[in-house]
């Protein structure tokens, strides 16, 4: 490309404006368009279309020049192309990675869409987006797909494969989408033993906007997470590894010190963005990103985005999974923040669905951990039970519903269970499905004794298993149906997809029946 001294200095000498340049000379050094395409975000009316160019995915700035970039745009109502409904140009910033977020208004309700970016002579292949039905409309029946945990080193996106092959009004990803450790380079299970190494993370422990840039480059390019990309709008929330594991709030647990945790990130926020279909509402400021948000489908669903990362207290005690330390009990602690909870609790009270879900990222079940006969109760302290007050704020707004689901990720297998008010001694107040991930855990990890002695040790479990996957829901006006889907492996190509359980809740009766 032209240097941008040579752009300025034809730009003042009148022959022709620089980004117009950038538009028509065409020269880059490989396809721009190397990390795909998305939408997100859906409404009754639009949503968001994304890209980003990137002609070099490892280089900090994508291989692009440091100057602003127009791209075309174009929306169609037939897979055909033959019917443009709206077309426009976007710029591409230096500032946002050369990311292009497009929010698209005036669509009609509850119907698929068709768009593509072109750049001069270079085109994206052809996405598949949808509009939601209008808030109040009635509505017989929904499906969407639950996924996230996509460990890059673990294992192969297979399962993303079969998704893109499922017919889904949207795909809600939990959390985890990239993991930000350096090259694991030797893998092994926890108990010490060696696992299957997939493939390498390219460059170091993400600290910086490079870092971060360059491994959402190298986790975008894959194939399979483009094609899940392609076919549906995606409504996305982080978790942990999108920064740092287990951070919280204005800490991790690799830097105790605010201010310097605070650089790392805001790195970390604004290459989330740049590479999420998010709405301008959610472009970070410093070291914070609104993220929590609402979507009211019909009259048949709401659909609560929760963040629980970014308000949470410090992790309790070592953070890990451990006893309960006196901590855990400080009615203080807080999961969600003042603001988020009255958020919450606002919209459940306003009503106008049959069904709520409450789609968040670690475990709510305040589930007994301990794998061996004997020993004492262990929790997962980075999920809801290091935080026994604020989960019981939950119960105590999901009591006497009967029309709540909670959804959540995190965990790397599949959990189907009761949530119960009283530290899990109490009334079920809700249904509670954890979805296993993508890749994160290799082909998997937990012996079937293990299994066995964790539902022994929790009444509430209805069901666990330890497969890699995603999950499809299937919401009618009484009844909500989660199906488990499974891939035989991820550590080599080829893996077979299958329906590994299917629950099924009744509005009204906060219970799992499996089958």
């Amino acid at each position: 490309m032209l240097s941008r001294r040579q752009l300025l200095t034809i730009a003042g000498a009148g022959l022709v404006a620089a980004p117009a340049i950038l538009r028509a000379q065409q020269l880059f050094t490989a396809f721009p368009f190397r990390l795909g395409i998305a939408s997100g975000d859906p409404s009754h009316d639009g949503f968001v279309i994304w890209t980003r160019l990137c002609p070099d995915p490892f280089d900090e700035h994508g291989g692009m020049p440091t100057g602003p970039v127009d791209v075309d745009w174009i929306l169609y109502d037939d897979e055909g192309m033959k019917r443009i409904v709206q077309k426009g140009t976007a710029t591409a910033w230096p500032e946002l990675g050369h990311s292009i977020h497009v929010e698209l208004a005036g669509l009609q309700p509850d119907r698929p869409y068709w768009y593509r970016f072109v750049l001069g002579r270079e085109k994206t292949q052809l996405g598949r987006s949808r509009t939601l039905p209008a808030p109040g409309a009635s509505l017989e029946r929904l499906r969407f797909g639950v996924a996230g945990c996509q460990n890059y080193e673990d294992g192969l996106y297979t399962a993303y494969a079969h998704l893109a092959h499922e017919d889904v009004a949207f795909i809600w990803h939990y959390g985890d989408y990239i993991y930000e450790d350096r090259p694991r380079q030797v893998n092994y299970e926890r108990d010490g033993r060696p696992r299957v190494h997939v493939r390498d993370h390219v460059g170091t422990d993400c600290t910086t906007i490079g870092d971060y840039r360059r491994r959402y480059a190298q986790y975008k390019m894959d194939p399979d997470l483009q094609a899940a990309h392609r076919v549906a709008p995606w409504f996305t929330t982080f978790d942990d590894h999108e920064v740092a594991d287990n951070w919280s709030a204005t800490v991790s647990p690799y830097q105790r010190d605010p201010a310097l945790f605070a650089i790392r990130l805001t790195a970390a926020l604004q290459a989330y963005y740049e590479h999420m279909p998010l709405r301008r509402s959610s472009m970070p400021r410093g070291p914070a990103l609104q993220l929590y948000r609402r979507a009211r489908i019909g009259d048949l669903l709401t659909t609560h985005f929760l963040d629980t990362r970014q308000y949470r207290s410090a992790l309790p005690c070592r953070g890990g999974f451990e006893p309960a330390c006196p901590d855990v009990a400080d009615a203080k602690r807080a999961m969600l923040g003042t603001a988020q909870e009255t958020w919450l609790a606002q919209g459940l009270r306003q009503g106008g669905t049959r069904w709520n879900l409450i789609a968040q990222q670690v475990m709510m079940m305040p589930l007994d951990r301990q794998t061996e006969a004997g020993g004492g109760e262990i929790r997962n302290l980075d999920s809801w039970a290091g935080y026994d007050a604020a989960r019981e704020r939950m119960c105590a707004s999901f009591a006497g519903r009967g029309d709540v689901i909670v959804m959540t990720g995190d965990e790397h297998q599949n959990f189907a269970g009761e949530l119960r008010a009283r530290g899990g001694r109490g009334d079920a107040v809700a249904a509670e499905f954890v979805i296993s991930s993508i890749s994160s855990g290799g082909d998997g990890w937990v012996r079937p004794e293990v299994a066995a002695h964790l539902r022994e040790k929790n009444s509430s479990l209805r069901y666990l298993s330890d497969k890699r996957g995603y999950a499809l829901c299937e919401v009618t006006r009484d009844q909500w149906k989660t199906q488990f889907r499974g891939v035989d492996r991820v550590t080599t190509p080829g893996g077979a997809v299958s329906t590994l359980a299917r629950a099924t809740v009744e509005r009204g009766r906060p219970a799992i029946i499996m089958a």
